[in-house]
C-alpha cells in the first residue's frame, strides 16, 4: 500500500495504485463515509509528561477507534469531525449531492472527500464538469480547504487556472467560530458559478491566442527548463518529459480539432501535469497530483501566464 493512503473508496476506475473500496456509482454521504472508512470520531485528551505532570495549553488529537494520536494542538484547536465534513458539502450543494470519492491520508492525519457539482458547462464545445473537493487535518499542520476544480470530461483533466476576478477556493484554520466560517465558506462557494463564467471567458481569449509550432517549442523548453550544465542523466530525462509534453500537444487526438492556439497549449500542459509520470516517481506522487486539485497547478499557471503574455 501507500505511504500516504490509508483507507479510500472510488467509483469504478482506481485512481491510486488501485487502492480502495471499488464502488459502482456514486455515494450518498452516509454511504461514502462508510466505504471511504472515515467513519470514526477524534477526541481531544491531555497531554502530560513522563512524570504525569500535565501540560497546560496543550491536547492530543486521538481517534476514538485505536487510540492514535494524530497530533498534539493548542487549546484553541477545534476539531471538524469527517461527519461533519460530509454533513458541510450535503449542505453546501443541497439534497441528492453524491460523493465519488474520499479517504484519509497518512494514517489519518488529513482526509478529503471529493463531490460532483449538479450543473454541467459547455465551454469551446466540451463538456467542462466541476467538482468540489474538501480537505482537512486533524493534526494541527493543515487549514479547512474547499475548493471547485474544473474537469474536462473526455480526458479527465483538471483545469483549475488560477484567475484574478474570481475565486475558487476558500480555506480557514481550525480556531474560532467554525460555525461561522462555514457560514463563510458556503458564501464564497456560492461564487463557483462566476468562476466557470470567467473560466469560459479566458477559454474563449486562449483560443484567439495563434501560437507558431516555434513559440510551442519554445514554452516547453520554458516551462521544463534544462541544467546549464546538464549531466548526461539530467539531459536525457527533461528531453523525455520535453517530448511527452510535445507529444500532447502536437499529437493528442482530441487537441488536434481546437487549432494552434493558446487554449491548446493549456490543455496539452494541463494532460502532461494531471497524468505524466515524474522523472522521480516516488511512491506518493499520485496522491501529490491529487493535492493539486485543492492547491492549484504551478505548473499550469506558469503555462497560462506565458499564453497570456503573447496575447
Amino acid at each position: 500500500m501507500s505511504a500516504n493512503v490509508e483507507t479510500m473508496f472510488f467509483i469504478r476506475y482506481a485512481p491510486w495504485h488501485g487502492l480502495g473500496v471499488r464502488v459502482e456509482s456514486a455515494l450518498n454521504s452516509q454511504e461514502a463515509l462508510e466505504a471511504s472508512g472515515l467513519n470514526w470520531q477524534v477526541v481531544q485528551k491531555p497531554i502530560m509528561t513522563s512524570g504525569y505532570e500535565p501540560i497546560n495549553g496543550y491536547k492530543a488529537n486521538v481517534r476514538e477507534t485505536d487510540n492514535k494520536v494524530l497530533g498534539v494542538v493548542t487549546d484553541r484547536y477545534k476539531v471538524v469531525q469527517n461527519s461533519e465534513a460530509f454533513a458541510f458539502t450535503d449542505a453546501l450543494l443541497g439534497e441528492g449531492v453524491k460523493y465519488e470519492t474520499a479517504g484519509s491520508l497518512q494514517d489519518g492525519k488529513k482526509i478529503w472527500i471529493l463531490a460532483k457539482l449538479p450543473d454541467k458547462y459547455i465551454i469551446e464545445g466540451e463538456q467542462i464538469d466541476p467538482y468540489l473537493v474538501f480537505s482537512s487535518s486533524h493534526d494541527g499542520n493543515g487549514a479547512i480547504k474547499v475548493a471547485m476544480t474544473p474537469v474536462r470530461v473526455v480526458c479527465q483533466n483538471t483545469l483549475n487556472i488560477a484567475l484574478s476576478t474570481a475565486k475558487r477556493m476558500w480555506s480557514t484554520v481550525h480556531v474560532g467560530d467554525l460555525a461561522h466560517k462555514m457560514d463563510e465558506a458556503h458564501n464564497t462557494l456560492l461564487l463557483a458559478e462566476k468562476y466557470m463564467g470567467r473560466l469560459g471567458t479566458e477559454f474563449a481569449n486562449l483560443r484567439r491566442v495563434k501560437l507558431s509550432d516555434s513559440k510551442v517549442m519554445e514554452y516547453i523548453e520554458m516551462l521544463l527548463p534544462m541544467d546549464d550544465n546538464p549531466t548526461s542523466t539530467h539531459k536525457k530525462n527533461v528531453e523525455r518529459i520535453r517530448e511527452d509534453l510535445k507529444m500532447r500537444y502536437f499529437d493528442a487526438p482530441d487537441l488536434k480539432s481546437l487549432g494552434k492556439n493558446g487554449y491548446r497549449f493549456i490543455n496539452a500542459v494541463s494532460d502532461f501535469a494531471t497524468h505524466a509520470k515524474p522523472l522521480r516517481e516516488t511512491a506518493n506522487y499520485r496522491e501529490n497530483v491529487f493535492a493539486k486539485t485543492i492547491e492549484g497547478n504551478p505548473l499550469i499557471d506558469k503555462a497560462y501566464e506565458m499564453v497570456l503574455s503573447a496575447a
